[in-house]
């Protein structure tokens, strides 16, 4: 066996080692690893700022393990083009964010979710970041793919040899076996309490990616996955609108960007409504703090539900409070079928759209008593950036 593959599996399985023996000791699985700063157990800092933002969790009934927006990368000429980087970013969901965050480099990310399983899912993915030392190390861990060898050798694939290499190698029952566990145990290493009940649910979410693979779709509660939910597949071989593949695990100095940022706890997940009272104040107080200002706000399509439970002058209010410039945008996602309406900018084969409309203007707009309805919203407050 190669040197390499050697010096990778060896890691992976002290780390393993240390997690069970740690458990053998009497520590939870939550407790067990502590997370790979220089020679010492990470502090509190990290989890007092997840508490300090978050506010208390709230229901929606999707399992969001991936994006259900096939076109999440149209976006990203646009993004250039408007010279929309740096700053801080904002967003909600699982893992679609850290192709924004290497397309943008911001120098801290917040990423707010109502759902409290969404904090728990990004550290599902903080572990692996933290694991993993390049991009098929971290497909293998999440997937329960054994490494190949030599997996240094592959920095410099392209994510369809990465894809090609993991759809024809099956999930190995002991490697993914001790993937959960090391992930699980890593997890539990960030200095936020998990509680058993928080573990297995980390514990669940990586099990699905390892059983479905590749093939995993975006899921809704008591529904089927609708014909044009997206793979994990596609979405990792999705491109640009120029057909540029820019997803964070198209390139190794992308993944790298995001996993140096992980490492540095600026990628921060936090419990919030976007019509709350707490968390968009609290991360505007911080931005401030830190004398930045928001370079691009994801708010897929929660928009759409905000207007429906007539918050979203909620939302206005909090977007008021986000220190910003004539450059901080809103990235936003329309789907299809809402109202019977094909967006002007939908691109054939796409069922969902990717808008950017830049926050001032949609407060601008609001104040002048436009974007009153949802329609009106991703018609008139869509930029045309193609």
């Amino acid at each position: 066996m190669p040197s390499n593959h050697r010096t990778a599996t060896h890691i992976f399985l002290l780390l393993f080692a240390l997690c069970t023996s740690a458990c053998a000791d009497g520590r939870s699985a939550g407790t067990a690893a502590a997370a790979p700063e220089s020679g010492g157990v990470r502090d509190s800092s990290f989890a007092q700022l997840i508490e300090r933002l978050s506010e208390p969790g709230g229901y929606f009934d999707t399992d969001n393990l991936i994006s259900n927006e096939t076109s999440y990368l149209h976006v990203m000429g646009g993004l250039r083009n408007m010279d929309v980087s740096g700053g801080a970013y904002i967003g909600v969901g699982p893992d679609q964010n850290f192709s924004y965050i290497a397309g943008i480099r911001p120098s801290i990310a917040f990423i707010i979710d109502i759902r409290r399983d969404n904090l728990l899912q990004h550290f599902l993915f903080k572990s692996l970041f933290t694991l993993a030392e390049n991009r098929i190390e971290y497909l293998c861990l999440l997937l329960g793919r054994p490494f190949p060898e030599d997996p240094g050798d592959w920095n410099r694939r392209s994510v369809a040899r990465l894809v090609e290499y993991l759809d024809a190698t099956p999930a190995e029952l002991d490697f993914a076996e001790v993937a959960r566990a090391t992930v699980a145990a890593t997890a539990g290493g960030f200095g936020y309490p998990l509680s058993d009940e928080d573990i297995e649910t980390i514990r669940r979410f990586h099990g699905a990616f390892i059983e479905e693979g590749l093939d995993l779709q975006f899921e809704s509660h008591g529904r089927r996955p609708r014909g044009y939910y997206p793979t994990f597949r596609q979405l990792l071989l999705e491109t640009d609108l120029s057909g540029r593949q820019e997803n964070y695990l198209a390139g190794e100095r992308d993944f790298r960007f995001v996993k140096s940022m992980q490492e540095r706890d600026l990628v921060i997940p936090v419990i919030g409504d976007f019509a709350g009272d707490h968390a968009l104040a609290a991360i505007a107080a911080l931005i401030d703090e830190r004398g930045e200002e928001v370079s691009a706000f994801y708010t897929s399509n929660v928009e759409y539900y905000l207007v429906q439970d007539r918050s979203f002058h909620k939302f206005i209010a909090n977007l008021r409070r986000l220190p910003h410039d004539e450059e901080s945008v809103i990235i936003r996602s329309y789907f299809g079928r809402n109202f019977g309406y094909l967006h002007p900018q939908a691109v054939p084969g796409y069922y969902s759209v990717q808008l950017l409309q830049p926050i001032e203007n949609l407060i601008s707009g609001y104040d002048e008593g436009r974007f009153r309805t949802y329609l009106g919203l991703v018609t008139d407050g869509a930029y045309e950036f193609r």
